[in-house]
Protein backbone atom coordinates (compact mmCIF):
# COMPACT_ATOMS: atom_id res chain seq x y z
CA UNK A 1 0.00 0.00 0.00
CA UNK A 2 2.84 2.01 0.99
CA UNK A 3 4.33 1.28 -2.50
CA UNK A 4 1.66 3.03 -3.98
CA UNK A 5 1.36 5.95 -2.16
CA UNK A 6 5.16 6.88 -2.92
CA UNK A 7 4.59 6.27 -7.02
CA UNK A 8 1.12 8.20 -7.06
CA UNK A 9 3.42 10.94 -4.99
CA UNK A 10 6.10 10.93 -7.44
CA UNK A 11 3.93 10.98 -10.30
CA UNK A 12 2.25 14.30 -8.66
CA UNK A 13 5.52 15.30 -8.27
CA UNK A 14 4.81 16.00 -4.52
CA UNK A 15 6.04 14.22 -1.46
CA UNK A 16 4.40 14.69 1.75
CA UNK A 17 6.41 15.10 5.14
CA UNK A 18 4.98 12.95 7.28
CA UNK A 19 2.06 10.01 6.96
CA UNK A 20 -1.33 10.00 8.60
CA UNK A 21 -2.68 13.35 10.52
CA UNK A 22 0.19 15.34 10.59
CA UNK A 23 0.28 15.74 7.25
CA UNK A 24 -2.91 16.68 6.74
CA UNK A 25 -2.28 19.35 9.10
CA UNK A 26 1.05 20.47 7.42
CA UNK A 27 -0.87 20.53 4.17
CA UNK A 28 -3.95 22.45 5.65
CA UNK A 29 -1.27 25.27 7.33
CA UNK A 30 0.47 25.85 3.86
CA UNK A 31 -2.78 26.29 2.30
CA UNK A 32 -4.44 28.75 5.31
CA UNK A 33 -1.04 30.99 4.97
CA UNK A 34 -1.60 31.09 1.09
CA UNK A 35 -5.00 32.13 1.50
CA UNK A 36 -4.40 34.60 3.73
CA UNK A 37 -1.50 36.32 1.78
CA UNK A 38 1.76 35.00 3.65
CA UNK A 39 4.32 32.99 2.35
CA UNK A 40 4.39 29.11 2.19
CA UNK A 41 6.26 26.16 1.29
CA UNK A 42 5.19 24.20 -1.38
CA UNK A 43 6.10 20.62 -2.89
CA UNK A 44 7.05 21.42 -6.51
CA UNK A 45 8.58 18.61 -8.96
CA UNK A 46 12.42 20.18 -7.82
CA UNK A 47 11.49 20.03 -4.43
CA UNK A 48 10.22 22.30 -1.88
CA UNK A 49 9.70 26.43 -3.21
CA UNK A 50 8.39 29.68 -1.08
CA UNK A 51 5.26 30.80 -2.78
CA UNK A 52 3.51 33.35 -2.03
CA UNK A 53 0.02 34.49 -2.20
CA UNK A 54 0.19 36.62 -5.87
CA UNK A 55 1.72 33.78 -7.23
CA UNK A 56 -1.18 31.90 -7.19
CA UNK A 57 -3.67 30.99 -9.69
CA UNK A 58 -7.33 29.89 -8.65
CA UNK A 59 -8.69 26.94 -10.39
CA UNK A 60 -12.03 27.98 -11.92
CA UNK A 61 -15.01 25.73 -10.91
CA UNK A 62 -17.37 24.49 -14.09
CA UNK A 63 -20.41 22.64 -15.07
CA UNK A 64 -19.96 20.20 -18.33
CA UNK A 65 -23.55 18.90 -19.44
CA UNK A 66 -24.54 17.70 -22.83
CA UNK A 67 -27.33 16.77 -25.22
CA UNK A 68 -27.79 15.01 -28.36
CA UNK A 69 -25.76 17.32 -30.46
CA UNK A 70 -23.57 20.16 -28.49
CA UNK A 71 -21.51 19.99 -25.00
CA UNK A 72 -21.85 22.86 -22.37
CA UNK A 73 -19.46 24.36 -20.28
CA UNK A 74 -20.69 27.09 -18.02
CA UNK A 75 -18.63 28.97 -15.31
CA UNK A 76 -19.74 31.76 -12.68
CA UNK A 77 -17.68 34.25 -13.46
CA UNK A 78 -18.43 37.14 -11.55
CA UNK A 79 -16.32 40.24 -11.95
CA UNK A 80 -14.99 39.54 -15.20
CA UNK A 81 -14.76 41.56 -18.36
CA UNK A 82 -15.01 38.79 -21.72
CA UNK A 83 -11.40 41.13 -22.55
CA UNK A 84 -9.55 39.36 -19.41
CA UNK A 85 -10.97 36.01 -20.94
CA UNK A 86 -8.67 33.85 -23.34
CA UNK A 87 -10.76 30.89 -24.28
CA UNK A 88 -8.97 28.10 -26.45
CA UNK A 89 -10.51 25.42 -27.96
CA UNK A 90 -9.21 21.94 -29.92
CA UNK A 91 -11.40 19.47 -31.00
CA UNK A 92 -10.74 17.32 -27.84
CA UNK A 93 -10.08 20.07 -25.31
CA UNK A 94 -11.11 23.40 -23.75
CA UNK A 95 -9.15 25.82 -22.04
CA UNK A 96 -9.87 28.84 -19.95
CA UNK A 97 -7.78 31.52 -18.63
CA UNK A 98 -8.63 35.02 -16.97
CA UNK A 99 -8.15 37.17 -14.36
CA UNK A 100 -10.55 38.62 -12.28
CA UNK A 101 -9.46 42.35 -11.14
CA UNK A 102 -10.56 44.13 -8.07
CA UNK A 103 -11.65 47.41 -8.90
CA UNK A 104 -10.82 48.68 -5.71
CA UNK A 105 -7.42 48.40 -3.47
CA UNK A 106 -7.82 47.13 -0.01
CA UNK A 107 -4.41 46.01 1.53
CA UNK A 108 -4.09 42.71 2.43
CA UNK A 109 -3.92 43.91 6.33
CA UNK A 110 -7.53 45.27 6.42
CA UNK A 111 -9.14 42.33 5.60
CA UNK A 112 -11.56 40.89 8.43
CA UNK A 113 -12.12 37.47 5.88
CA UNK A 114 -11.13 36.81 3.34
CA UNK A 115 -12.41 33.64 0.45
CA UNK A 116 -12.94 35.41 -2.84
CA UNK A 117 -10.14 34.89 -5.31
CA UNK A 118 -9.08 38.19 -7.30
CA UNK A 119 -6.22 37.30 -9.65
CA UNK A 120 -5.65 35.09 -12.53
CA UNK A 121 -7.23 31.88 -12.75
CA UNK A 122 -7.32 28.76 -15.52
CA UNK A 123 -8.78 25.78 -16.21
CA UNK A 124 -8.31 22.97 -19.09
CA UNK A 125 -11.38 20.15 -19.71
CA UNK A 126 -10.69 17.22 -21.83
CA UNK A 127 -13.82 16.59 -23.57
CA UNK A 128 -15.68 13.58 -23.82
CA UNK A 129 -15.94 13.63 -27.75
CA UNK A 130 -14.77 14.85 -30.32
CA UNK A 131 -15.93 18.97 -31.21
CA UNK A 132 -16.29 21.21 -34.14
CA UNK A 133 -14.01 23.94 -32.55
CA UNK A 134 -15.25 26.40 -35.63
CA UNK A 135 -18.55 26.50 -34.67
CA UNK A 136 -18.15 26.70 -31.01
CA UNK A 137 -19.85 30.24 -29.25
CA UNK A 138 -18.98 31.40 -25.56
CA UNK A 139 -21.31 33.91 -23.94
CA UNK A 140 -21.07 36.25 -21.12
CA UNK A 141 -24.35 37.25 -19.09
CA UNK A 142 -24.81 38.09 -15.85
CA UNK A 143 -21.83 37.05 -14.49
CA UNK A 144 -21.76 33.26 -16.39
CA UNK A 145 -19.89 32.10 -19.11
CA UNK A 146 -21.48 29.80 -21.33
CA UNK A 147 -19.21 27.86 -23.99
CA UNK A 148 -20.96 25.90 -26.41
CA UNK A 149 -19.21 23.21 -28.37
CA UNK A 150 -21.14 21.40 -31.07
CA UNK A 151 -20.11 17.71 -31.12
CA UNK A 152 -18.96 15.80 -34.41
CA UNK A 153 -20.61 12.55 -35.21
CA UNK A 154 -18.13 10.09 -36.95
CA UNK A 155 -18.81 7.15 -37.83
CA UNK A 156 -22.84 8.06 -38.79
CA UNK A 157 -23.40 6.67 -42.71
CA UNK A 158 -25.78 8.71 -44.65
CA UNK A 159 -27.65 7.61 -47.49
CA UNK A 160 -27.23 9.32 -50.92
CA UNK A 161 -29.20 8.98 -54.05
CA UNK A 162 -27.18 8.01 -57.34
CA UNK A 163 -28.10 11.04 -60.19
CA UNK A 164 -28.56 9.19 -63.66
CA UNK A 165 -26.44 11.76 -66.44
Amino acid sequence: MNDNKDFFEQLAGVKAENDGVEADLVRASKVSAIAQGEEAVVATKSGFAEVGFDDAEGHLLIDVYHDADTITIESAIAGVESDDLDISITPESVIIKGTRNRKEKVHKNDFLHQECFWGKFSRSVILPQEIDPDTAQASLKDGVLKIVLPKIHRGQSKKIKVKLD
